[in-house]
């Protein structure tokens, strides 16, 4: 590794990978793939093993599944869909989703179901793209009546049972009261669950086969996808939830068997990928070359523009920003970055090493992917811990630590 105007020191990606190997010898990271990329170069560590009592190693083709990390990805599509108008940003979404026509908006987000009042307009596909379109999951409402049916409902994508397919979704969906007026507040996840419904209705087409036609086959994307196939799952390690008390590891998903191993009745776009480093990497360098893969076009440079930069009011931001301070238990410091554009975190202030215009997110089950537009740096972190304890967080945090003194210039 060389250092100069591309690239990264090898003193700095030396103490990024000692780093990440404390994390591993720790006992509470099994393993860990990262992958750190900045011009023409490209660094891969792989420490660790599978399982947490060891078993096979980590390699660079391990299989994770992406969780929250889903959502960048998972976006493309619609982007797709504007790109050749056949959506706009403020169309109503009643045609294609007539289950989310006329809605009921609570009176207080804490208060009954039935206490509602009509919504003052329609939901937009803007909406739904910037996560406003008025349900979502609310740390600051957790037991509240309606938090409660979201759960219960069989709604929530990264819950512990499979969801049914998309229609019986929207219709269960449909069932619920929204929190808060259409393009009010930032609400976490459900939205892009329901755009892979939106893509799947104006296209006529299963979301996940439009998605690969546009954006994973173009992109060399051959292991990412909802489910694992049977000849790759000895790739895909458990996934593990640790006890939040002991720190003991629970299996919250077997691979052989388990939620990924065959595919899904609902394709979920807010957090059902599975895939693996180089992957990730290949999207977000397309998204750092502005909608460019090679002499390919994915993306116009405008539809990344738009998903790249913040699309939040100072009050949608405002609240975003509090929420990620004031439930530091359930973010371990994860979220503070200000901003959202579509499908994903843009810093809009400088919070730790990383610098404003930084745009990705993080995945619940312990996974980061981010791309720096200034440094022309991205960096993909994944595990297979989930987010019970702060053992995974402190990893991506430490991780970004390192990345950001490991830049060469």
């Amino acid at each position: 590794m060389g250092t100069g105007n591309s690239g990264f020191s090898e003193a700095g990606l030396r103490r990024m990978r000692d780093v990440l190997a404390r994390h591993v010898e720790s006992g509470r990271i099994p393993g860990v793939v990262a992958l750190v990329g900045r011009g023409s170069e490209t660094h891969v560590e792989a420490l660790g093993t599978m399982r947490h009592d060891g078993d096979a190693p980590m390699r660079r083709d391990t299989i994770f599944r992406m969780a929250s990390t889903s959502k960048p990805v998972a976006m493309a599509p619609v982007m797709v869909l504007l790109d050749e108008c056949r959506l706009r940003l403020d169309d109503p979404v009643d045609q294609w989703l007539p289950e989310l026509a006329d809605r009921r908006v609570l009176k207080r987000i804490d208060g009954p179901l039935d206490d509602t009042v009509p919504a003052r307009r329609p939901i937009t596909v803007r909406d739904l793209m910037t996560s406003t379109f008025g349900l979502g999951i609310d740390l600051t409402a957790m037991g509240s009546p309606i938090m409660n049916a979201v759960f219960e409902g069989g709604v929530f994508s990264q819950g512990a049972a499979p969801l049914p397919e998309p229609d019986e979704w929207m219709r269960r969906l449909g069932a619920l009261p929204l929190m808060r007026q259409p393009g009010e507040h930032w609400q976490y996840h459900l939205s892009h669950d329901v755009l892979g419904v939106l893509v799947a209705r104006v296209t006529g087409r299963p979301f996940e086969a439009f998605l690969r036609e546009r954006v994973l086959d173009p992109l060399g994307m051959k292991d990412t996808g909802f489910h694992v196939p049977a000849g790759k799952i000895d790739r895909l390690p458990p996934s593990y939830a640790p006890d939040p008390r002991t720190g003991e590891f629970t299996v919250w998903d077997e691979a052989v068997g388990g939620q990924y191993s065959a595919p899904p009745a609902f394709q979920a776009g807010g957090g059902g990928l599975v895939s693996t480093v180089d992957d990730y990497h290949a999207y977000f360098r397309m998204l750092l070359n502005q909608g460019m893969h090679g002499t390919e076009r994915i993306l116009s440079r405008p539809a990344v523009q738009l998903m790249t930069t913040n699309r939040l009011t100072p009050e949608q931001e405002a609240a975003r920003s509090a929420l990620a301070r004031g439930a530091v238990h359930v973010s371990f410091g994860q979220g503070q970055q200000g901003g959202w554009g579509f499908g994903m975190a843009v810093r809009t202030y400088r919070g730790d090493y990383a610098p404003v215009g930084q745009f990705g997110w993080d995945g619940g089950t312990g996974t980061s992917v981010y791309a720096d537009p200034d440094h022309g740096l991205t960096g993909i972190l994944l595990t297979q811990v989930g987010l019970t304890t702060p053992d995974p967080a402190r990893l991506i945090h430490d991780f970004w630590t390192t990345v950001y003194q490991a830049i060469g210039d």
